[in-house]
C-alpha cells in the first residue's frame, strides 16, 4: 500500500510541476507525515480538515508509519522525499511527543520554495541544511487554528498543522500571515556530520535500510572520495554507538552487491548517493549488531 502511495505521489508531483510551469495551477500540494498509523481515524481527521479548507486541494501521504515519538526518523523522511516535490509544496509533519507543551509550532520556508508545517522539535534538522532556510514563522493560533478547537490540547496535527498547512497550500493565507517572524534558526538534533579529517572520513548512521539490513550513512560521495579509494580496494571500517566500538572490519568498495560472494560484506554508494554497508544477500545490521540514530557513527580509512 505504501509503495503504491509513494509512486502515485511522485507521478502527481510531476504533473503538478508541469501545470505550475504552464501557469495553470498554483503550486500547492499538501503532503502529510505522522506517527499516527492508519488503524484509527487520526489521519482521516487531518485530511477532513484540509478538504474542508479547500475541496480541490491535492493531498498526499508521505508516511504515517514513523515509529511513535521518533522525531529523528521524521526529520530523515522529510529529507529523503522533499526534493522530489515541486516548489510551493506544503509538508505537514506531526511527530510531536511534546504536544501541548511550550515547544513552538512553526512554518519553515526553504530557499527552494518548499514549506514545512511542524513542531520545532528537531523535525527540521536535515531540511534546514539541504534545502536552506529562507525564513521561519511561528503559527499564530489566534487566527490559524480550526474553529472551536481552542480547548483541544492533544491533537494539534488536526487543529493547527493540517488547518494551517491546507490554508497555506490553497493560497488562502500567505506565508507572512502564518505568524511572527522567528528569523532562520530551528531546533536541531545533534549528530555526527560527514567530514574528512586527517585521512579519516567520519559520518553518522541516520537510518537502516530496514527491509534488507543495510547500514546507511550520511557520508556523501564527495566526502568519501577524499579517501582516494578505487572500486575493488579495501577500507577499514569502525562503527560506534556513543563511545563504544561495536564493530571493526575491513571491507571492499564495490558498485553492486554482486561484487562480493554471498554472505560477504561490502561498502557501496546507495540510492541517495551516500556510503552504505551491506552483506550480499544478508543483513549487515543484524550480523554486526548495528542500529541507527543520532548516537551512531562510523569511521572509514585506508588500511
Amino acid at each position: 500500500m505504501f509503495k503504491n502511495a509513494w509512486v502515485n505521489g511522485w507521478l502527481c508531483a510531476a504533473v503538478l510541476a508541469l501545470l505550475v510551469s504552464s501557469g495553470d495551477l498554483r503550486a500547492g500540494a499538501l503532503v502529510l507525515q505522522s506517527d499516527f498509523g492508519t488503524a484509527d481515524g487520526a489521519v482521516a481527521a487531518m485530511k477532513g480538515v484540509a478538504v474542508a479548507v479547500s475541496p480541490e486541494l491535492p493531498i498526499y501521504d508521505l508516511t504515517h508509519e514513523i515509529p511513535p515519538y521518533n522525531v529523528w526518523e521524521a526529520a530523515l523522511r522529510l529529507e529523503q522525499t522533499a526534493v522530489y516535490w515541486p516548489p510551493g509544496t506544503v509538508f505537514v509533519s506531526v511527530v510531536d511527543p511534546g504536544v501541548g507543551s511550550e515547544r513552538l509550532s512553526v512554518v519553515l520556508k526553504t530557499r527552494s520554495g518548499h514549506y514545512f508545517v511542524t513542531p520545532d522539535n528537531g523535525t527540521l534538522t536535515f531540511i534546514a541544511d539541504s534545502l536552506g532556510v529562507d525564513a521561519v514563522r511561528e503559527i499564530d493560533e489566534a487566527v490559524n487554528r480550526r474553529k472551536d478547537s481552542a480547548q483541544s490540547y492533544t491533537f494539534h496535527g488536526r487543529d493547527v498543522y493540517a488547518f494551517t498547512g491546507a490554508r497555506l497550500a490553497a493560497g488562502q493565507i500567505t506565508f507572512e500571515q502564518v505568524g511572527r517572524d522567528l528569523g532562520t534558526a530551528v531546533t536541531r538534533i545533534p549528530h555526527q556530520a560527514a567530514a574528512y579529517e586527517s585521512g579519516i572520513v567520519l559520518g553518522g548512521i541516520p537510518i537502516l535500510d530496514v527491509q534488507y539490513g543495510n547500514v546507511w550513512t550520511n557520508i556523501d560521495r564527495a566526502t568519501f572520495q577524499q579517501l582516494g579509494i578505487a572500486i575493488g580496494e579495501v577500507l577499514s571500517v569502525r562503527i560506534f554507538s556513543g563511545d563504544a566500538e561495536v564493530a571493526a572490519l575491513e571491507v571492499p568498495y564495490h558498485n553492486t552487491f554482486s561484487g562480493v560472494p554471498i554472505g560477504q560484506p561490502l561498502l557501496y554508494l546507495n540510492s541517495l548517493d551516500n556510503v552504505a554497508l551491506a552483506l550480499n544477500q544478508g543483513s549487515f545490521a543484524e550480523h554486526f549488531k548495528v542500529s541507527s540514530g543520532p548516537g551512531w557513527r562510523v569511521e572509514l580509512r585506508k588500511p
